[in-house]
């Protein structure tokens, strides 16, 4: 499975973003998503998931009811919606792919199998 990130860019806090992951190699519909991030100087950290099938999503509390991930089947592609976005929201976000059957721990980094290459997000106060 390859993963090509994009959407990253320099805004200003409160504006938007969209972060999309483009997979080749392997349909969503078959494995779990993931998209986490890490700031400078930090470890990487969860931000959202969804489960095989899109039936299910989940949040870092720090992003929640900012942060929407979804997906296009026809494109292949998964998306990150971040709306209000913070200066703490700055970071390389990555998107992952998780081929097990188990959904659970999506937050565990260790769990997930493919990366993309990051994308730079950076918000300015």
């Amino acid at each position: 499975v390859q993963l090509q990130a994009s959407g990253g860019g320099l805004v200003q806090a409160g504006d938007s973003l969209r972060l999309s992951c483009a997979a080749s190699g392997r349909t969503f519909s078959n494995v779990h998503m993931g998209w986490f991030r890490q700031a400078l100087g930090k470890e990487r950290e969860f931000v959202a998931a969804m489960r095989r099938g899109g039936v299910s999503t989940a949040y870092a509390d720090s992003v929640k009811g900012r942060f929407t991930i979804s997906r296009d089947m026809d494109k292949n592609t998964v998306y990150l919606q971040m709306n209000s976005l913070k200066p703490e929201d700055t970071a390389v976000y990555y998107c992952a792919v998780r081929s097990g059957l188990s959904y659970g721990n999506y937050e565990y980094v260790r769990l997930y199998d493919y990366w993309g290459q990051g994308t730079e997000v950076t918000v300015s106060s």
